[in-house]
């Protein structure tokens, strides 16, 4: 009896655990569970704690109501020009209406999946190739209005759709990468040569500023130059007119008579003599008096008179200045014999230095006769 008991004591307990099991329902975060009512739906549970009638309700699916991304797989696709071109695209959707999406359509990725593929063919067999590689803008907004229409009935909101990749033929691609490569070489060409022209249009003008630079230097170099000769031409003959007056000014200062200038004549003859081109001198017998002759013409003619005037002061040597005043009178005197016998000896070079003194000039030739050297 005990044992019968326990018995049914232990399946009310399992009965009673099932019951409860049948009963609650917990639905997860941001998904939907569908009711369904003997095989009917019923009503749609939210997330959390959820209660249900046991045995006679059941949640028949639970729908994930987050977005949702599907990868599917390439596909090959025929352009307008003839040509096979692999695509890889991406669908990014969610679920908005939980009931159509389980109710409507059996499987709606799998829907979504040979949509895409279709839609996607159509609108790639309007495009050649070209087009199709740069009009993946175009293609995605063509495939979200195409989804987002057809896919509204089934509770599913398309919100973007990516092309992955798009992959030509092996040999469509190869000829695209050498005429790419042609391409760039030819533009790497054509900025070269663009660069080399610049260059070479910066280098004439760096070149003709550089002339006209130096021409500029060198203009107001001679300008300069120029400028310092003549100041210098002018300080030089301003330095000489001073030299002049101060030797005018000088020689009338001293009062020079003609015995000066006489002696002065004297020191000039021995360097007319030595002239290459003086080849012969004829010296009067009376060279001395034509040597005052010719000094008494100049002096008379430039106004120098024969002695000069006034009284000189004669500065005290101290003792025995007279001596040496005789001995320079006589070394004098000693020196204008020596400079008569040197112009002589210039004269004529067969004569000896101490047979000039008393040289005697050649006669005159007759009239008719030619002077001989």
């Amino acid at each position: 009896m005990a044992l019968a008991v326990l018995i049914v004591i232990v399946v009310l307990a399992l009965l009673v655990i099932i019951t409860l099991a049948k009963t609650v329902r917990i639905v997860p975060q941001a998904r939907t569970g569908i009711v369904e009512r003997f095989g009917k739906y019923k009503a749609s549970l939210s997330p959390g704690l959820n209660v249900i009638t046991p045995f006679v309700d059941r949640v028949r699916y639970v729908i994930d109501m987050r977005e949702q991304v599907v990868s599917f797989p390439p596909q090959g696709m025929i352009t307008q020009d003839n040509l096979t071109v692999s695509i890889d695209t991406v669908l990014y959707f969610q679920v908005t209406d939980p009931i159509a999406a389980t109710y409507e359509i059996a499987n709606y990725i799998t829907a979504v999946e040979q949509l895409t593929m279709t839609t996607l063919r159509n609108i790639v067999g309007g495009m050649d190739l070209e087009k199709t590689l740069t009009s993946r803008e175009q293609i995605n907004s063509g495939l979200s209005a195409v989804l987002d229409g057809d896919t509204g009935r089934w509770g599913i909101k398309v919100k973007r759709v990516e092309i992955k990749s798009i992959e030509p033929p092996p040999s469509i691609k190869d000829a695209m990468e050498k005429q790419m490569r042609a391409d760039r070489d030819k533009r790497a060409a054509i900025l070269q040569a663009e660069g080399e022209r610049q260059s070479a249009i910066l280098s004439a003008e760096g070149k003709k500023q550089s002339a006209i630079l130096n021409a500029e230097g060198q203009r107001e170099s001679q300008i300069l130059s120029a400028q310092g000769e003549r100041e210098a031409a002018i300080l030089r003959a301003q330095g000489e007119g001073q030299a002049i007056q101060t030797v005018f000014q000088a020689i009338h200062d001293g009062q020079p008579d003609q015995s000066l200038l006489a002696y002065q004549y004297l020191q000039l003859l021995p360097q007319i003599a030595q002239g290459d081109a003086n080849k012969l001198w004829i010296l009067p017998s009376e060279f001395t008096k034509t040597i005052e002759g010719l000094g008494s013409s100049l002096s008379s003619s430039l106004g120098i008179p024969a002695k000069a005037a006034g009284d000189f002061k004669r500065v005290d040597m101290g003792p025995g200045a007279g001596a040496i005043e005789t001995s320079r009178a006589t070394e004098a005197e000693d020196a204008v014999q020596q400079a008569i016998a040197e112009a002589a000896s210039a004269a004529n070079p067969g004569l000896s230095v101490g047979d000039a003194g008393g040289a005697q000039a050649p006669a005159s030739p007759a009239e008719g006769e030619e002077p001989q050297a």
